[in-house]
């Protein structure tokens, strides 16, 4: 009884600290808004805001994806230009290559931007200004900074939503900072850490055409289409939330503002369909999920690359379940099709062995909190990346799609089964993964009203951000040593030459009367 006693007495003191340690948020007023048509964001920026108004904040989300109102949640239907299911050689042909993604993303960010800013109801709370009695403005960068222009007009504090890993070309445009190429992998770099020479070269490249590729795009697009957002200076986010964590992304120093909360998304099972079920439950040897995502056709895969995975597959003992669009000419008797699949139930079930993946961020989280192993088959953006992350972790094997073999493709297969150290690597990875001190909706509830709190918290903001960028990379310090170097250097010339003509002067007036 007296130990029942001091728990309560200690949980009564608990909740009064807490009370009293921070003031008290009253129901925020948050404005969203969605600028990119991928389904993944969606899925993303959705469970970052059903964080907040699980607990009670007042949400009003501009989105492509409308899933509804409820409480204290409000949607506005956002048109933007959305890409699913494109054929699959086109996309890694267009999408696989920095040299198009970079100038794509800029023209595709401006765009969604003229979109939303001239829809209706937007124009209405930009007219409305300071009355339109918002606290705080969630969306979504990816390369453009026009995506803060309601922000600037409304004075409100800003807060990045960024569901991949850390962007690496506007890294320094959101944090004033860049990573540094020896140590951290550009976004679009086919490692997950620079360990050799080659490696740390192509990083180098990588960052500079990026960053030079970036700021020419926009400068370009500015003069040939200016918008009123160009008008406007962009204010920098007081956080970022970032889909990353540790154990999905080699170490690398973060900025104060940058808040991890990478599997978010994940949810509670909710079930899966009694003929999905029964497949999974009735494979003596288990079963393999094999989806690419949304992006992407099936449909439209080479016919040698079909080929080689049908006869690969149709030889394995297991099951599989196919994400695959329309019907499937030759099917092997151990697939099972469908347009769509409780991809997060299906991987959560116990008799689940392998998870052939693309490599999109969604996915790895769920299959790292299933503790699944995955054979991956990156396609573009930060996939590649993602799933070396997951080599690096042992419990992943990368293949390239495109040069696809079905010998190799079945060797690979039948080691991650067979097997176990990739099964026993994906739960130790599992185990670190949900090992948190807060959970992530937890730490965007957090982290939102500690800016509210501190209105606005600009001293998380870097002071790299108030850097010109000669004096963020120290050359005009560089070019100061320099010319004391060299000052330095002529100094000691003129005064050698001195010493030695005195000397040598001096020298040949003592030996000249010897000799004479």
């Amino acid at each position: 009884m007296s130990t029942l006693l001091c728990t309560i007495m200690l949980s009564v003191f608990c909740i009064l600290t807490v009370s009293m340690t921070y003031a008290s948020i009253d129901a925020l007023q948050i404005l969203a808004i969605e600028s990119i048509a991928g389904k993944s964001h969606w899925n993303f920026m959705s469970a970052v805001l059903r964080s907040l108004t699980d607990i009670g904040h007042n949400v009003t989300v501009f989105t492509p994806f409308p899933d509804g109102n409820r409480d204290n949640y409000t949607e506005v239907f956002l048109d933007l230009p959305s890409k699913v299911e494109m054929d699959a050689e086109y996309t890694l042909n267009t999408f696989g290559k920095s040299t198009v993604m970079i100038p794509l993303l800029m023209n595709m960010t401006r765009s969604f931007c003229k979109i939303a800013y001239e829809q209706r109801e937007m124009l209405e709370i930009v007219d409305s200004g300071k009355s339109a009695n918002y606290d705080i403005i969630f969306t979504e960068i990816a390369a453009s900074e026009c995506a803060s222009h309601i922000a600037s007009k409304l004075d409100l504090p800003l807060i990045y939503v960024i569901p991949s890993p850390m962007i690496t070309y506007i890294e320094h445009t959101v944090f004033g900072d860049v990573s540094n190429p020896a140590t951290v992998s550009h976004l679009f770099a086919h490692h997950a850490v620079p360990r050799t020479f080659a490696q740390r070269f192509v990083n180098v490249i990588l960052l500079g055409f990026s960053l030079l590729m970036l700021k020419y795009k926009e400068m370009e697009l500015k003069k040939i289409d200016s918008q009123p957002y160009d008008l406007v200076e962009p204010i920098k986010p007081s956080l970022v939330f970032m889909n990353t964590h540790y154990i999905t992304e080699a170490p690398r120093p973060f900025p104060a503002s940058f808040i991890q909360i990478g599997g978010i998304h994940l949810s509670e099972p909710k079930g899966i369909p009694n003929d999905v079920l029964e497949f999974i439950e009735n494979s003596p040897h288990g079963v393999i999920y094999f989806t690419f995502g949304s992006v992407i056709s099936m449909s439209t895969l080479p016919d040698r690359v079909l080929k080689a995975f049908k006869e690969a597959l149709a030889q394995v003992p297991l099951r599989v379940l196919w994400k695959y669009e329309g019907e499937m000419k030759d099917k092997p008797i151990n697939v099972m099709t469908s347009k769509w699949f409780p991809q997060r139930d299906i991987l959560m079930h116990p008799n689940v062995k392998l998870f052939i993946s693309h490599g999109g961020i969604s996915g790895v989280y769920e299959a790292v909190d299933a503790g699944v192993p995955v054979l991956g088959f990156p396609l573009f953006y930060d996939q590649p990346r993602n799933i070396d992350n997951l080599v690096e972790a042992g419990m992943a094997i990368s293949m390239d799609l495109l040069t696809l073999q079905k010998d190799e493709l079945l060797k690979n297969i039948l080691d991650l089964i067979n097997n176990e150290k990739y099964t026993k690597n994906a739960k130790i990875v599992s185990d670190r993964f949900k090992d948190r001190p807060m959970s992530p909706a937890e730490l965007v509830v957090y982290w939102t009203e500690y800016v509210i709190r501190h209105k606005g918290a600009p001293h998380l903001k870097s002071h790299a951000l108030n850097l010109t960028w000669y004096q963020y990379f120290l050359l005009d310090v560089i070019f100061v040593i320099f010319i004391f170097i060299s000052f330095a250097i002529f100094i000691t010339y003129k005064l050698f030459k001195i010493m030695y003509s005195y000397f040598f002067l001096k020298c040949s007036q003592t030996i000249r009367p010897k000799l004479e």
